[in-house]
């Protein structure tokens, strides 16, 4: 079966791009390397073909009770234009997905949900479906581009005539023209940085690609194309979950720290409720960490973590930083092993590894 190709895939090649099957996706996991990608996003800009995701639209009289239903977190809070992330559950309290929710009122709402979960998040939401709403998919129809890092907001300004530094983080414009094109504006991002994603028509994406990246070039702004690979790293940083890894069937939002994402006080019985009001009131199992390494050794998925020879945990998601100069992981330890500067030992090749419990995120960009 041939990979599926998002609108930017002749800039990947132009750019030279490493392509790699991705989800079924043919998308490039570096340019010019991970490491000096992750390392412009940080100080100057990245721009990312994000064009994978999937955009579901939930319409009608009754979207709003219908995504209180479907999601964790109270959507009745979101004010028109305004961003809400939330996990989805199962009446296990395992997790479906983690999304974004776009609100343009309460009768209309534009869910952004992960490449490997669209087509299982589509069936989930029209399985639950019930009074005056439709649910339709038009991921086809979108392309969407990740412009992140200090310099983004200067790139986008010199290109539409919105008032984006005013635009607060999880919000979005709409409609906005960038460089003539239509597009929808979000200040939101997978990377820690400040940043942008740009949402518009399949049929005008490379256009829009071309007139940000001449943009981006000008001026020292010193934009650079960037992969998964730059992006995964950079989401590790920030210790922002990804479904697969802190996110599964098998682990809640509570197991992977997203409390605050979950409103047991909305007066919804959303799916998933009696499973999570039960964890929380006897305790979780296992707990969402940061490991720092002590000793030169990269932790990686799926590694076992022990103390005293005991086996306590495992690594979700781990790697070299380029930002900290150092290794770090996300690893999921029992309860009592999980206090702030607790020593463990993450098996690599047979051998034990000395790691120390720390802080996460392990990286904030300063406001």
């Amino acid at each position: 079966m041939s990979l599926r190709r998002t609108p930017f895939y002749g800039k990947h090649i132009e750019l030279k791009g490493k392509m790699v099957d991705f989800l079924g996706w043919s998308l490039p996991v570096q340019y010019e390397g991970i490491i000096a990608e992750v390392q412009k996003v940080r100080q100057s800009a990245g721009i990312f073909d994000v064009s994978h995701m999937g955009e579901i639209l939930v319409e009608g009289k009754g979207a709003l009770p219908f995504l209180q239903k479907i999601a964790t977190n109270d959507i009745s809070r979101l004010k028109a234009h305004g961003i809400m992330y939330s996990p989805v559950c199962y009446s296990s309290g395992g997790t479906v997905d983690d999304i974004l929710i776009y609100c343009y009122n309460p009768e209309k709402y534009l869910l952004v949900v992960n490449a490997s979960n669209a087509q299982k998040d589509l069936a989930w939401l029209k399985e639950h479906c019930s009074g005056i709403v439709t649910v339709r998919d038009i991921s086809e129809d979108i392309a969407q581009i990740a412009l992140q890092g200090p310099n983004s907001l200067e790139i986008l300004l010199s290109l539409t005539d919105k008032s984006l530094a005013v635009l607060k983080y999880y919000t979005f414009v709409p409609e906005a023209r960038v460089a003539g094109i239509k597009c929808l504006i979000s200040r939101t991002g997978y990377t820690g940085e400040d940043g942008f994603e740009v949402y518009c028509q399949a049929s005008e994406a490379r256009e829009l690609w071309g007139e940000i990246w001449s943009a981006g070039g000008e001026d020292g702004l010193g934009l650079a194309a960037a992969g998964l690979g730059a992006r995964d790293i950079l989401r590790l940083e920030a210790a922002l979950p990804l479904y697969g890894h802190e996110l599964t069937a098998d682990i809640t939002p509570l197991d992977a720290g997203l409390d605050r994402f979950v409103s047991f006080t909305k007066g919804i019985n959303f799916i998933g409720r009696g499973a999570l009001v039960k964890q929380k009131e006897e305790g979780t199992l296992k707990r969402l960490c940061g490991l720092e390494m002590l000793e030169r050794g990269i932790a990686r998925e799926g590694y076992s973590v022990r103390a005293q020879e005991e086996e306590v945990g495992w690594v979700s998601s781990g790697s070299y930083s380029p930002t900290l100069d150092k290794a770090v992981a996300l690893a999921f330890l029992n309860p009592e092993h999980a206090p702030l500067g607790n020593q463990v030992q993450v098996v690599i090749r047979g051998r034990e590894y000395n790691a120390r419990v720390v802080k996460i995120p392990f990286y904030r960009r300063e406001k």
